[in-house]
């Protein structure tokens, strides 16, 4: 599969930079991979296509304020650090992104707030990327009390805005706990606990797996041969629990819903020959384009993604290509909303 099938013309306008008022009264497309009938509904309505005994997991991970504004020592130069990953944790060191890139070199001392965190540039990685370790004489949770007070939430630049305090709270789900993403899993961001206790109510279960979302979603494709392609690894944990819970369902032949595409890497990364899931803890650069074939989930929850992205190849592989290709083209016509703050997308 070529890079270049994954191009089509999306309007800035549908590029929505704001969440709606309500999680779940954002527009949901529901789309039916046998029939390829397509309904326009709102995401509340999204009970409505399960039953007693289905079993929806969710990606529990937390999006933790990742940007940092500070300066370059003695020029006062402004710089970004985009942290990416903790490497090591007693040595403070961190893989990071820097901004403007050129003007940062190892040895260089970067200072946020007011002088009251410090970091030395020891490594470069890749053309922005840099290692980091952080000049911080307090315990670790007073360091990271610090991070937590200086950073911002990582919203895309493609936003084009600041970020607002509403961003703190709507560019996370409701059943986040665990830190570590750089990134929202933004389809798990139309539930409320409204929706969660209503499907409850019918007999969905529901199950966790940690996957820490990181940049490597929303970074260029440089190749067009998809299978050269390599993805950034991302932090995986799948419960045994989880594990257990799924392959019962898969058991009793109830439906499989993956709550975004994070999710649905998680689980086809740790697959077993007769197609159930296992217990994981790890890490993954699992990377999903046609033609593949899915081993646990049968239904999915996306948003709606831009294009050339991994998302949006891993959305097709699922769906069928060319169905999703008459998809899109059909939310571009309707004016559905995409990307972070966007509508809802079922696959059935």
């Amino acid at each position: 599969m070529k890079l270049s099938k994954f191009k089509f013309n999306l309007p800035s306008e549908l590029i929505t930079n704001y969440p709606i008022e309500n999680r779940d009264e954002s527009r949901l497309m529901v789309i039916h991979r046998d029939t390829q009938k397509i309904e326009h509904r709102t995401f509340k309505d999204v009970l409505e296509y399960f039953d007693d005994g289905d079993m929806f997991v969710m990606n529990n991970t937390k999006v933790f304020p990742a940007r940092l504004h500070g300066e370059k020592e003695k020029t006062g130069a402004k710089i970004e650090v985009f942290l990416l990953r903790e490497l090591d944790k007693d040595s403070r060191l961190w893989d990071v992104l820097v901004d403007p890139a050129r003007k940062i070199r190892i040895g260089n001392k970067l200072y946020f707030g007011n002088d009251e965190l410090v970091a030395e540039v020891i490594d470069n990685t890749t053309s922005r990327g840099r290692t980091l370790r952080f000049l911080f004489d307090g315990s670790y949770d007073e360091f990271k009390k610090t991070i937590k007070r200086l950073g911002e939430t990582p919203l895309p630049k493609v936003h084009g805005r600041d970020v607002e305090p509403l961003d703190y709270e709507r560019y996370q789900t409701i059943f986040a706990k665990h830190e570590g993403a750089v990134a929202a899993p933004t389809a798990g961001m139309h539930f409320t606990r409204e929706v969660l206790k209503r499907l409850e109510l019918k007999g969905v279960n529901f199950s966790e797996l940690t996957l820490h979302a990181g940049l490597g979603n929303f970074r260029d494709i440089e190749v067009e041969d998809l299978t050269k392609h390599k993805m950034d690894s991302e932090q995986l944990f799948i419960p045994e629990l989880t594990a257990d819970r799924v392959n019962r369902a898969i058991d009793a032949k109830r439906n499989i819903c993956s709550i975004g595409t994070t999710v649905m890497k998680g689980m086809e990364t740790s697959t077993s020959i007769s197609g159930h899931l296992k217990p994981f803890s790890g890490w993954t650069n699992k990377f999903i384009f046609p033609l593949y074939e899915f081993k646990i989930a049968n239904s999915m929850i996306t948003n709606f993604h831009l294009p050339y992205s991994p998302m949006l190849m891993m959305v097709s592989a699922f769906a069928g290509y060319d169905f999703i290709k008459d998809v899109y083209q059909e939310a571009i016509k309707e004016k559905y909303k995409f990307f972070t703050y966007g509508d809802a997308m079922l696959i059935l």
